[in-house]
């Protein structure tokens, strides 16, 4: 017991960042995700056309080769290179990644909405703006909240990545122990970590269906 109270305090240092990778990320790559699937949607054909090629990179290739890039190619680019820690460096892939596939998740859950909403919208003397914040939004969300959730749960399990970045996460850490105590326990330690992390995301996420699907009713 004193063994596994022994490695509990480093792996909880490993979580932390653990954590704070993972709520960072949501912060920022929902509202950045939500604004890039209402310029993918944008009349203006060449703004449309530079988000569209930019989701189809992000989730064209793999968020290990998008850390890998940040943080070692994107200083070595002439003029313009940017030369970032390993936080900063893994915090910009992950939003710049998740924030791809939550455009895509809040630009099918937008399309979704029947046309007549926004005609309704019209009638009721809302422009476009005020039509999408009263109307549109707010039903898009009910919409996208059970693909948004699994993409939630899928960031708790990429935050391992970060151990490219030669960074302390929950996982690494828990690997370190493993390797200098020969004892396999830091991993169980940390997959019913990922696990209490999913399973509250999932309590949330069903509450919050719920509470959205009460309006139907």
């Amino acid at each position: 017991m004193e063994k596994i109270i022994g490695m509990i305090g480093p792996m909880l240092d490993g979580a932390n960042i653990t954590l704070q990778m993972f709520f960072i990320t949501l912060l920022l790559s929902l509202p950045l995700g939500l604004v890039m699937a209402l310029a993918r949607m944008s009349k203006y054909k060449p703004l449309s056309f530079l988000v569209e090629t930019y989701i189809w990179l992000m989730r064209g290739t793999p968020l290990m080769l998008q850390l890998l890039f940040v943080y070692y190619a994107l200083p070595l680019i002439p003029y313009i290179g940017i030369k970032l820690s390993d936080f900063p460096a893994a915090v910009l892939a992950f939003v710049c990644n998740y924030g791809a596939y939550f455009a895509e998740i809040f630009r099918g859950g937008i399309q979704s909405i029947e046309r007549g909403q926004y005609e309704a919208g019209k009638v009721l003397g809302m422009t476009y703006v005020q039509t999408m914040r009263r109307i549109i939004l707010p039903q898009m969300i009910k919409r996208v909240l059970p693909p948004i959730s699994n993409e939630t749960i899928t960031l708790v399990k990429d935050t391992s990545l970060i151990y490219v970045l030669a960074m302390n996460d929950l996982l690494r850490t828990a690997r370190t122990i493993v390797q200098r105590e020969f004892d396999l326990t830091p991993f169980f330690i940390a997959a019913v970590f990922y696990l209490a992390m999913t399973l509250i995301l999932t309590w949330m996420f069903n509450k919050l269906e719920k509470r959205y699907a009460a309006y139907d009713e």
